[in-house]
């Protein structure tokens, strides 16, 4: 009697642990798509290494993050053409306007859910140049200098060329005085453009690798790369005056939903505003939003005379209508030449 009584009890605690074990399973793999803009590959290697190991510690969770770069403007249309995308982290606020207005795939008050307008880092536009800087190239009026080859994106399909372009505009309308005068300089400059490439990481290697162009139009961090990787061919300067350029993050609501992953993307998007990704992120020469980061990191990214877009532009949407529409004022520029 003794041993079937220790057998049922067994029995009992067996099935009772069988019954349990779901409540301490492992929860199941996730798999995130991060859609962003061509110089970030960098930036996201790292981040997403440095994610998964904090939420797998955290959850228990296995996270794989897979990364899709290009034209910032091009990525916008492949997510409201269907790419699967769980965050969208692109060049501008701009660009991901549009995955509202076409196709409603996150709300028009996206910039809300996140702090700083959803922007955990910036960056600015900086002029690269041969290594010794062989044409003196000091400030945005030596780039229409008939003697200087320019290397800049296209605003049509790059977010950082729009922050180019912009900041090559407001620069020329508070020297010379004028929106007629800004128009004049800006088409001086794309008429020195010998190639537009379709993204940032395009143009980066047309002037690094391939050596066309006297001056590259580029992000400081790529700027940065660039001088770490070709220190003895490049340089860069800071022109006197340049734009704000604040990157945007966000969930797609449409694909997260779907795919149930809006729990593990929310996190994702918020690790990015930790003290531990923001050092990641002034490590990979972008501007930290965090004062720690940023004082770790000042040498190497100083302080300097920026505009923002809503200062000079009155926005992202007022500044698109006036100049990167079809039709509008870089059409009218380009196709002159």
């Amino acid at each position: 009697m003794k041993t079937r009584r220790s057998f049922t009890t067994a029995l009992i605690a067996s099935t009772l642990a069988a019954t349990a074990l779901p409540a301490f399973a492992q929860p199941a793999p996730v798999t995130l798509l991060n859609v962003s803009y061509d110089p970030t590959r960098e930036l996201y290697v790292e981040v997403n290494a440095a994610f998964t190991k904090y939420w797998k510690a955290k959850t228990g969770q296995d996270v794989t993050i897979k990364q899709s770069h290009g034209g910032s403007g091009k990525q916008a249309r492949s997510i409201i053409d269907g790419l699967d995308a769980d965050v969208a982290t692109l060049a501008l606020a701009g660009d991901t306007d549009a995955l509202h207005a076409n196709g409603g795939w996150i709300p028009k008050d996206w910039q809300k859910r996140l702090p700083l307008n959803s922007a955990p880092y910036t960056s600015t536009i900086v002029l690269v140049t041969r290594a010794g800087n062989p044409k003196n190239i000091k400030d945005w009026d030596d780039l229409i200098r008939p003697d200087v080859k320019v290397i800049t994106p296209n605003p049509k399909t790059s977010g950082g060329a729009r922050w180019n372009y912009l900041a090559a505009w407001e620069f020329a309308r508070r020297k010379y005085g004028s929106e007629a005068k800004a128009r004049e300089f800006v088409g001086k400059l794309y008429a020195n453009v010998p190639v537009l490439d379709s993204g940032a990481r395009g143009s980066s290697i047309t002037f690094a690798q391939r050596a066309q162009g006297d001056v590259f139009i580029s992000w400081e961090n790529e700027a940065c790369l660039l001088e770490k990787e070709f220190g003895n061919k490049v340089d860069f300067v800071y022109p006197s005056l340049s734009i704000l350029a604040e990157p945007a993050v966000t969930v797609v609501d449409k694909n997260v939903d779907k795919k149930g992953t809006r729990a593990v993307a929310t996190a994702y998007l918020e690790y990015l505003y930790t003290e531990e990704a923001q050092d990641i992120i002034g490590k990979n020469f972008y501007r930290p939003i965090s004062a720690k980061a940023q004082a770790k990191y000042a040498r190497q990214l100083p302080k300097l005379n920026l505009f923002t877009i809503d200062q000079a532009f009155g926005g992202w949407d007022k500044a698109a209508k006036l100049h990167f529409v079809d039709g509008a004022s870089f059409d009218q520029i380009y196709t002159r030449k």
